[in-house]
């Protein structure tokens, strides 16, 4: 066998042998990847049998290996997520939220198809396959999956049990055509008539209204807030003495599985921390409000249960639900209110300022997702166009 020097992952020249018995042996010197050389061999009936087989063993060690995760190649792809979510935990990044809906989704979404398989089966083609498949029923989901595909298999290249990771070759997923669902003044009347009759006694289901969702609903419309950040608004926050009155949004309401709603002291972004001037009919919503809170501390929460605990999202979108229900109005979610202000900030005085008013640091975002875009053009193109091809008198 030759002497030249191997690098990690090589070997060398490849020597044969015949066993007492008639079958022969390949055999070869191979640098591991903990730096050490050994004597790997293969035996078969014949030579090139024996060799072939030995190329097969070298080949799969040229896989990396991982020096402390357990896991190889052949090792089942329920092994990566469990070893992945353990690395989350260490990693400490992740808000308690975002670890939450990773595992769901993996489990939900993606294990259902590739619990059987081992980590060296799951390839570009398998893994394209599975979006594509996905997508059909689903683009939000075909796009949660594919976060959590990529980070465990990421992972598992990061520690050395892969070479590559097979999806960053997977097709682009194209997400469907689509127009933000806004609502018209007249729409926003009907809802607001919708709540004052709830909230006034009149209809005879459900809990007494305690007067708080028509305030949440006109605080959504005067300062383009998510719900959970609405939700999170402390008298600290609010000035409506001033001139120009204004809300603070400086968190969000948060629930966890297992745990208490709490307030989290930062909203989703940071550029969502921001102050807005509100029109007259918030500011009076919100007086109406803060007479009737019975705690005076700068911390109380504006919107809150009766022993003073935040309310959370899920019980007040559930609560308008049943409300516009009794209206025979349907299909209204929080969020909508949000693409709505967007749509007449946008209309009145441009998508940059309803980016700001939103909070998102790329007007494109706004863009795509809040504002729906009007089809009439500028008639200014009309005048323009006179003025230049205007038949001569």
């Amino acid at each position: 066998m030759g002497c030249q020097r191997l690098t990690i992952g090589t070997f060398g020249e490849i020597g044969y042998l015949r066993t007492a018995g008639g079958r022969s042996v390949a055999r070869a010197r191979y640098r591991d990847w903990d730096g050490k050389t050994r004597l790997v061999q293969a035996i078969a009936k014949t030579r090139k049998a024996a060799e072939r087989a030995l190329k097969a063993k070298l080949a799969d060690r040229s896989l990396f290996q991982p020096s402390s995760s357990g896991l190889t190649p052949d090792s089942r792809f329920p092994d990566l997520v469990a070893y992945w979510l353990d690395d989350l935990d260490l990693e400490g990044r992740l808000s308690t939220r975002t670890r939450q809906l990773y595992e769901r989704n993996m489990q939900t979404l993606v294990l259902p198809v590739f619990e059987n398989l081992t980590l060296r089966e799951i390839g570009v083609a398998r893994c394209d396959h599975f979006l594509k498949q996905l997508a059909k029923q689903s683009y939000s989901r075909a796009k949660q999956a594919r976060v959590v595909l990529r980070l465990a298999l990421g992972l598992a290249v990061r520690h050395e049990v892969l070479p590559r990771n097979p999806m960053d070759h997977v097709s682009r997923l194209r997400r469907p055509a689509s127009t933000p669902n806004e609502l018209t003044p007249a729409e926003v009347n009907a809802i607001r008539a919708a709540i004052t009759y709830w909230e006034a006694g009149s209809s005879p289901s459900g809990p007494r209204p305690d007067g708080q969702l028509g305030a949440i609903i006109e605080v959504m419309l005067g300062t383009s807030a998510r719900i959970g950040e609405v939700l999170a608004i402390r008298s600290r926050d609010i000035d409506v003495t001033s001139a120009t009155p204004s809300i603070r949004i400086t968190g969000t309401i948060v629930s966890h599985r297992g745990e208490p709603t709490t307030r989290q002291d930062h909203p989703k972004t940071a550029r969502s921390r921001r102050t807005v001037a509100i029109p007259s009919f918030t500011a009076e919503a919100v007086r109406r409000r803060l007479t009737r809170l019975e705690n005076s501390s700068l911390d109380a929460l504006l919107f809150c249960s009766r022993e003073g605990t935040p309310l959370t999202t899920n019980n007040v979108r559930r609560q308008l639900r049943h409300v516009l229900d009794l209206a025979g109005i349907t299909g209204i979610t929080p969020h909508m209110f949000r693409r709505t202000v967007a749509t007449a900030i946008n209309e009145q005085g441009g998508v940059e300022l309803a980016a700001e008013l939103l909070g998102h640091t790329d007007p494109k975002i706004t863009i795509q997702h809040y504002i729906r875009r009007s089809e009439m053009v500028n008639p200014a193109t009309a005048e323009m166009l006179d003025r230049v091809f205007a038949e001569d008198e």
